[in-house]
């Protein structure tokens, strides 16, 4: 839950800190691999449920070069909402807006709601609207990207907000991102490809 940093007590605290500043709405991401953790699936809903706090359930993704990633430790959404959805009766929502991510499901109890990321069993690629710039100056138009374009050596270059502004708008308008579409094709033709770790770039 804390990625190593901490203990759950101390991320329990910045959650409820967040809450008491209404720091809204705070969203609770918790990636399921298969053997590892997904038996603490209902604990976790059971946990935030009522609370005002979103869970969000995201397939296990090969982002990066150290998670050794092995698609048979995939647990589905659809498999999660399912199980799920036996203790609470769960209902879809809207999208708050188009290009959003995650898949939005109600408790039908009024209890609040949690979401769904499926970047591996229902990739989004096609409307994706996310660039992500690291902390290095580089911007990616994909999580998964083994390349990046350097906003920094343009502005090291003296490069003025127009230019900044163009190169951004080549960069996305000639993207052909379709990493979680193709996935299994390119991991067989191509082999492990390096990509970007996701701690310079975010989720």
């Amino acid at each position: 839950m804390s990625g190593g940093f901490g203990g759950i007590e101390d991320v329990l605290d910045g959650i409820e800190h967040a809450r008491r500043v209404e720091l809204m709405p705070i969203k609770v991401n918790a990636v399921v691999q298969r053997g590892v953790n997904d038996h603490t699936v209902l604990d976790l809903v059971a946990r935030f449920r009522g609370t005002g706090i979103i869970v969000r359930f995201i397939e296990y993704m090969d982002v990066g070069n150290r998670n050794h990633w092995q698609p048979e430790l995939v647990v589905p959404s659809k498999e999660l909402l399912a199980r799920i959805g036996e203790r609470w009766p769960l209902s879809p929502l809207q999208r708050n807006y188009r290009g959003e991510v995650a898949a939005r499901y109600g408790f039908d109890d009024g209890q609040g709601e949690i979401g769904f990321i499926s970047s591996v069993t229902q990739p989004f690629c096609g409307d994706c609207s996310r660039a992500r710039l690291s902390s290095d100056g580089v911007l990616y138009t994909c999580l998964f990207a083994t390349h990046g374009t350097s906003l920094r050596d343009a502005l090291r270059s003296g490069a003025s907000d127009e230019e900044l502004t163009e190169l951004i708008r080549r960069t996305w308008l000639v993207r052909s991102d379709r990493y979680s579409e193709l996935r299994a094709n390119l991991r067989r033709s191509s082999g492990e490809q390096r990509k970007i770790e996701m701690y310079y770039i975010g989720g």
